[in-house]
């Protein structure tokens, strides 16, 4: 028998994207899954009446927490299914998202997480020329992914199906955390744990809207730092090694050099917490240079 899929949606007075979202998860070939929507404290009735439309739904409604973390931790909590998946609620699967992510599950029972690249869609839908998410070298991020996933990528979280075995390992998203890269924070600790499963072909449909990256951009200065916490709980854990610790902090320094357009005055003091070091490095000072170059 099939195992059960729960699907996670957070959400914040959405209906029309949330009903897309809804429409494409309906489409799915493999059938054994769950909806489970967190509303985030909408202003009005029309989420829930929504998604009283739909028997595979099941609504919930918090107060508003301002962000993605908390409502994906309650559905975290919420979740029957022996499998999870995250989805936007401005996002698309493709019908067979679900089936091809399953299978390799099936073929692969190592694997912990599965995950994928996006195909870029417009606010109104149209596909764009831009498919995101795609490395140079699909196996950077297929198995034991720690070492090269921190500070250099994350997941695409709408594409993401992992094992509820993994999840109660790591835990849960951290909700001290601004609404800035709490996802990525949040698969960089699964790296730690578990082995992913990279599939080259783009089944979501990633809805891209004009000036929401600039809105959050400079609460990522702080995303590195937080990276940092991870990787000393790591080390602090003996899941990994001291030289692993070292190499990890310097991606994680140059990470933060390459933001550091967002701001420059608050990012140099980060570079010292990160790395006291850092700046006796003639690499990292070449690409600061660089950096500041680039940003006048």
């Amino acid at each position: 028998m099939a195992e059960l899929v729960s699907i996670i949606i957070p959400t914040y007075d959405r209906m029309e994207l949330l009903s897309r979202t809804l429409e494409s998860i309906m489409m799915q070939r493999y059938s054994n899954f769950e909806i489970i929507v967190i509303d985030d404290g909408s202003p009005n009735d029309q989420t829930q009446n929504l998604c009283s439309a739909y028997p595979k739904v099941r609504y919930h409604r918090i107060d508003n927490s301002g962000g993605p973390a908390v409502p994906r931790n309650k559905g975290i909590r919420s979740a029957k299914g022996e499998f999870i998946a995250f989805v936007d609620d401005d996002d698309l699967w493709r019908e067979d998202k679900l089936s091809k992510q399953m299978a390799i599950f099936d073929s692969n029972p190592d694997t912990d997480l599965v995950h994928g690249c996006c195909q870029g869609i417009d606010e109104d839908g149209e596909l764009l020329d831009e498919i995101i998410g795609r490395p140079g070298d699909p196996a950077e991020k297929t198995g034991k992914v720690h070492m090269r996933m921190v500070g250099n990528w994350t997941l695409m979280t709408s594409s993401v199906i992992v094992r509820k075995s993994l999840v109660d390992k790591v835990g849960y998203f951290n909700e001290d955390m601004p609404a800035a890269g709490e996802d990525m924070e949040y698969w960089v600790r699964c790296s730690f744990q578990g082995s992913f499963f990279y599939m080259d072909q783009p089944l979501v449909y990633y809805r891209k809207h004009e000036g929401i990256s600039a809105k959050n951009s400079n609460k990522y200065l702080d995303l590195p730092g937080y990276l940092m916490q991870v990787v000393t709980n790591m080390k602090n854990n003996q899941l990994i090694n001291a030289n692993e610790f070292n190499q990890l902090r310097r991606q994680l320094v140059r990470m933060q050099i390459k933001k550091g357009h967002l701001g420059w005055l608050r990012t140099m003091p980060k570079l010292f917490g990160l790395d006291p070091m850092w700046i006796f490095s003639l690499n990292n000072l070449k690409l600061l240079i660089k950096k500041l170059v680039s940003s006048r």
